[in-house]
């Protein structure tokens, strides 16, 4: 699996809100700036995170959107899912029945992709700020904060 572009925008954008005080909103035009990311392209993928309940809109002067719930209750499985990141295998094989080898590989590849899909719906949203916080602070990095 390779995390694209979609994805990583994503991941970004709710680590950005999982930044805010209270969870508070902030507008797209923030997030695109502090992250550095097209807001445009950005709004479309908030939209679609918005359609799976990951975040909220809020209406008004102040409004925006923020997280729907803790970031403790949102997985990465869940955030690539919501803006149509595949997860599955490389193209689907059918075994040759012939070839003990093609069942052993074609069995091999099922049961890494069910790992790796368990492991992405273990991660939080909170775990990758901590893991993000943990390195920044190894690093001796500022306080700002950009994924």
């Amino acid at each position: 699996m390779k995390l694209t572009t979609r994805g990583h925008y994503s991941v970004k954008a709710l680590l950005d809100l999982s930044l805010q005080p209270g969870y508070g909103p902030t507008s797209v035009k923030a997030i695109a700036l502090r992250q550095d990311l097209p807001a445009p392209y950005l709004e479309k993928l908030l939209i679609e995170m918005r359609r799976s309940g990951l975040v909220l809109s809020v209406r008004g002067s102040q409004g925006g959107y923020q997280l729907a719930r803790h970031p403790a209750q949102i997985s990465l499985g869940q955030i690539l899912e919501s803006v149509g990141e595949s997860i599955d295998p490389l193209p689907h094989h059918t075994p040759d029945v012939e070839q003990a080898e093609d069942w052993v590989t074609c069995s091999l590849w099922n049961r890494l992709h069910q790992k790796m899909k368990e492991a992405l719906y273990s991660i939080s949203l909170e775990d990758l700020y901590y893991d993000a916080r943990s390195w920044q602070a190894a690093q001796g990095a500022e306080a700002s904060f950009v994924v």
